[in-house]
């Protein structure tokens, strides 16, 4: 396993990150949860990523108790706020209130008295930027949170954080976590620059397009019995996007550049992200053990010039690039 710094910061992250989005607390059962756990730990994997609103807070669980009784400083501990998480008008956002009763339950769940990285889940229309970020700057000073990021935000919404961070004097974001993928680039024109520009890693989810990059799915044919398409609780909407004819026979085109560097479909698709220098890590789940180790592979990998050429010839225009998918919900949920 190899490490990256992360942002302009002194921590060092695995370039291949364990995440449990979707599987731990529902599509897996929490002894299958825990055994990918370990196998990530014994891959060499140290950084974890969760959220308080995964399978409705029980990832947050689950992923405490699998954790439970490893060398707290030899890991990177993970997670988000903004989705809702109960019922009434304040679980949810980015409002001072939420934050900070969001924190707590998240480490009391997580088992842990902090977390490495605090993200915020989405951009909140409805709170004045400088309440989130001032209830951000106040965790990481009562020593919740030791550093803090936000995911998929746009680049306009990232600058506007940044010059508040330094009027004010707060600590500022060090890390982005978009979608990001062979098939989704839609990071790069904007966010990207401004990150490198600032100083921000991107932390990567859904490097393998929702496993669309390992080539299981068939152009014409029904999905695999037991694969993510064909179950309502392992995110079958995010998955069907990429269920395209065209989209998936251009995918069945990169098995042999997959074959020539010697890398399995999702050790090249995970590769690829990280092939680029502003990402620290990408972030993989696994429904089984085999499936973390299959992916690991990917780390200190370093593809040819030549070999990234052929992957944009192959995929053309299916490639989804524009900014604008990147968007946050008006109003809260």
């Amino acid at each position: 396993m190899e490490f990256r710094y992360l942002g302009r910061s002194g921590l060092k992250i695995s370039e291949i990150a364990y995440g449990n989005w979707i599987t731990h607390g529902s599509q897996v059962e929490e002894d299958a949860a825990r055994e990918c756990v370990h196998a990530a730990l014994d891959e060499g994997i140290t950084t974890f990523d969760t959220a308080d609103v995964y399978a409705g807070t029980r990832a947050e669980e689950v992923l405490g108790r699998a954790l439970k009784g490893r060398r707290r400083e030899g890991l990177e501990i993970f997670t988000k706020v903004y989705w809702p998480t109960g019922s009434g008008p304040n679980d949810r956002g980015l409002s001072r209130k939420h934050i900070m009763e969001s924190i707590n339950g998240s480490l009391r769940r997580l088992g842990t008295d902090y977390v490495d990285l605090y993200q915020a889940h989405r951009y909140d229309h409805e709170t004045p930027l400088e309440e989130t970020l001032r209830a951000f700057e106040d965790v990481v000073r009562q020593g919740k949170a030791l550093y803090i990021g936000v995911s998929e935000w746009r680049a306009e919404e990232i600058s506007a954080a940044l010059k508040i961070a330094e009027e004010r004097g707060f600590d500022r974001i060090i890390s982005s976590q978009p979608q990001y993928s062979m098939l989704y680039r839609v990071p790069e024109a904007e966010v990207i620059p401004l990150s490198q520009k600032e100083g921000i890693s991107q932390i990567v989810w859904s490097p393998i397009a929702q496993g669309v990059l390992t080539g299981k799915y068939l152009p014409g044919q029904p999905p695999p019995a037991g694969s993510r398409a064909t179950d309502d609780k392992s995110g079958a909407d995010f998955v069907k996007a990429w269920l395209q004819d065209d989209i998936l026979a251009r995918v069945q085109e990169l098995k042999p550049l997959a074959a020539e560097a010697g890398l399995t479909m999702a050790q090249l698709a995970v590769a690829w992200v990280l092939q680029n220098p502003n990402v620290a890590a990408a972030i993989v789940g696994a429904s089984r053990p085999s499936q973390v180790k299959d992916n690991v592979k990917a780390s200190g990998v370093k593809l040819e010039e030549d070999l990234l050429k052929r992957i944009d010839e192959i995929l053309g225009d299916v490639v989804l690039r524009d900014p604008a998918a990147t968007q946050s919900p008006r109003t809260r949920p």
